[in-house]
């Protein structure tokens, strides 16, 4: 028992001794939220069903909110979707459209597809600008 005693007490003591005070961290405060390069009507279209070998027209608006000028350079989307889209500079502040027609010709089952937006301008980093919208439908 006194052996026991032995072990438990400065081990007890150890413990107790490990408990420390943490002071309260100063936070600081979150960067300010940088405005999103592009703002979008919507980033999603649902055309519902859709019958095979159907043609649908859909179509995105977006205000160019970066500040800045910008253009678009690449806009890639699936074999089944064309998509016209302002070839030129569009002004900060200016507005801009993306046109599509989807062909459910090769389709046999509901999806989602993305078209991917492709900028000239690059962020911070230097990596490309790249912006998504989707639609979906059902067979």
């Amino acid at each position: 028992m006194k052996l026991k005693l032995l072990f438990l007490l400065p081990a007890l003591g150890v413990l107790l001794s490990c408990a420390t005070t943490q002071k309260a961290q100063p936070t600081s405060a979150a960067p300010p939220a940088k405005p999103a390069f592009v703002t979008w009507d919507k980033k999603m279209v649902d055309l519902g069903k859709v019958k095979k070998g159907e043609k649908r027209t859909l179509f995105f608006e977006f205000t160019n909110t970066s500040g800045a000028d910008i253009q678009i350079d690449i806009v890639d989307a699936c074999e089944c979707t064309k998509v016209e889209f302002p070839r030129g500079i569009i002004k900060s502040g200016g507005k801009g459209r993306l046109d599509a027609t989807f062909d459910s010709s090769s389709k046999d089952a509901a999806e989602t597809i993305g078209i991917n937006v492709v900028f000239k301008q690059t962020d911070a980093a230097g990596n490309p600008r790249i912006e998504t919208v989707e639609y979906k439908f059902e067979m």
